[in-house]
């Protein structure tokens, strides 16, 4: 183990690596010998964190009231453990119920220089260092000096700053609040995160983004990676998107033949996923999923799943419901990359259907959701005209959304929110515009909970505008024969006569997408206000 390594036992030991953690940015980070960095966390107490670059780590400072260029001050410093150099960046929030919990941003950065010392590492043992910033906000010389111990044990220092050229009388760090990286304020970075920290991965592949305006451009496999996967046999092991995924059972059946095609086997729903991933990732990645399984062929029943397996890969990035009840799913599964969709796949997950909300906050949704269930008697073409009503009601309020055909008899219309919504907002507004509609065409349509007291109209569900209540996937297969898929289409694809909610499967949709790209894409991460109604 070397040194480095060691002096980073103290920090993983206060970390629960079986989670999802801190979130990171990704900003441009300055450079030099020595970086330094101070993070203002707001965390059980407000505080900031001084961290100075020694010997591959960063050693670290709690300060309670923050660096100063007072040079009168003497303020608390408390030495806590070293962090790893991937944290120098970190700007975002750390989940509810994680060591540190709270929103941190990136108060200062730049680079430092020991005084007095060509070994600062052992002035840091020694318990006195003095050191010069060159920040955006701090400058000049500093100085730490170790104290005592409080009664966890924990040493206390007091950071003060010389009088010279660089101090500023009265200087208070509350009074210039917003971020050197992203010029926004703590309020701002907790209300909409980028991105998050996999503690659970080694620290340089742990960055875990989840902001729509962060979302990497994923690749589909190459032909070579493909040819790989086709040459395996039944079973076997294949690299893509730089994981090693083990596969079994590729040749078995799970989807009978549709309109004289083959049956589609495993292996075919697995190439499809990998192939469909820069689609049909955007509308997963930072969310947790409800997985549907049919592990044994859609001719048979299948199952809801939600709790990620111990023996699932650890590179399959995950999100633990630390609100969970008794008896209630804690640890679900985040797919945000190629390799992710391909477990999925294997795993029998037919069907995939994202939160409707974003880590970290899970209790914000991102997406207000219109759903069209048909009865037994609904024809589609009444679901049309129950989506082209929508289509004129958001015209006229002047409110972007898309629709989607299901992949099987209805159709769904997805409407991108701003960030400060909550479920009851957005069910609420939803209800009242279904409402119009409903009032519309009667003879349409029911609004009864139970099926069996709806005389086979179409529900307009609202309710489905809730935490952890989720539709299906853009581009997921349904589980019916020919793997039908749930499309999003244009608003003027509503009039074409051919149209169906099933009518592309996993062996023609790539050649839609590839002709007519995702229409719903343009909306992922729209900041929308929804109008008053």
């Amino acid at each position: 183990m070397s040194d480095a390594e060691h002096r980073l036992e103290a920090y993983r030991s206060k970390r629960d690596f079986s989670v999802t953690a801190e979130p990171a940015g990704s900003g441009i980070a300055p450079v030099g010998s020595r970086r330094f960095v101070v993070q203002r966390h707001r965390a059980r107490r407000r505080h900031y964190d001084l961290r100075l670059e020694v010997d591959g780590v960063l050693a670290s400072w709690a300060v309670p009231k923050g660096p100063t260029l007072d040079p009168k001050a003497r303020q608390l410093a408390v030495h806590v453990e070293d962090h790893p150099l991937e944290y120098f960046d970190f700007e975002g929030v750390i989940p509810k119920g994680q060591y540190g919990g709270g929103d941190v941003t990136v108060w200062d950065w730049g680079t430092w220089r020991p005084a007095r010392t060509d070994d600062p590492a052992g002035a840091i043992e020694g318990g006195e260092l003095h050191f010069d910033l060159e920040g955006e906000k701090l400058s000049g010389r500093f100085v730490l000096v170790r104290r005592d111990r409080d009664a966890s044990g924990k040493e206390q220092w007091l950071l003060l700053h010389k009088d010279d050229d660089h101090a500023r009388p009265g200087w208070d760090p509350e009074d210039h609040p917003r971020s050197v990286k992203s010029g926004r304020t703590n309020d701002e970075v907790a209300e909409a995160p980028d991105a998050l920290w996999r503690s659970d991965l080694p620290a340089s592949v742990a960055a875990v983004r989840v902001g729509p305006e962060a979302h990497p451009s994923w690749e589909a496999p190459s032909a070579e990676e493909l040819r790989t996967l086709d040459a395996l046999g039944s079973s076997g092991r294949w690299t893509v998107g730089g994981h090693e995924v083990k596969l079994t059972n590729l040749d078995k059946v799970l989807f009978p033949a549709r309109d004289g095609s083959g049956p589609v086997t495993k292996r075919d729903l697995i190439r499809y996923h990998a192939r469909i991933a820069p689609f049909m990732l955007p509308y997963l990645a930072g969310r947790p999923v409800n997985l549907h399984r049919y592990p044994d062929g859609v001719d048979r029943p299948g199952f809801w799943h939600k709790e990620i397996p111990s023996y699932a890969p650890p590179w399959l990035n995950r999100w633990r419901n630390v609100d969970a009840d008794p008896g209630e799913t804690e640890c679900y599964a985040v797919v945000d990359n190629v390799a992710a969709l391909v477990w999925m796949a294997n795993y029998g997950a037919v069907e995939l259907h994202p939160w409707t909300s974003r880590l970290p906050d899970v209790r914000k949704p991102t997406w207000a959701l219109i759903d069209i269930d048909p009865g037994p008697r609904t024809a589609f073409d009444d679901v049309l005209v129950l989506a082209r009503l929508y289509r004129t009601a958001l015209e006229h309020l002047g409110v972007a959304g898309a629709p989607k055909v299901t992949g099987q008899r209805g159709v769904q219309i997805w409407v991108p929110i701003a960030p400060g919504y909550t479920f009851d907002d957005t069910r609420r507004w939803v209800e009242k515009v279904s409402r119009a509609i409903g009032h519309t065409v009667p003879d349409l349509v029911s609004w009864e909970w139970h099926k069996d007291r709806r005389e086979g109209l179409a529900r307009l569900d609202y309710t489905q505008n809730a935490i952890n209540k989720t539709l299906v996937a853009p581009f997921s297969a349904r589980p019916a024969p020919g793997a039908p898929v749930s499309v999003p289409i244009r608003w003027e694809e509503l009039d074409d006569p051919d149209l169906r909610s099933d009518r592309w499967t996993i062996r023609t949709v790539l050649t839609r997408v590839e002709q007519a790209g995702d229409p719903l894409a343009p909306l992922v991460g729209r900041a929308q206000r929804l109008p008053e109604l």
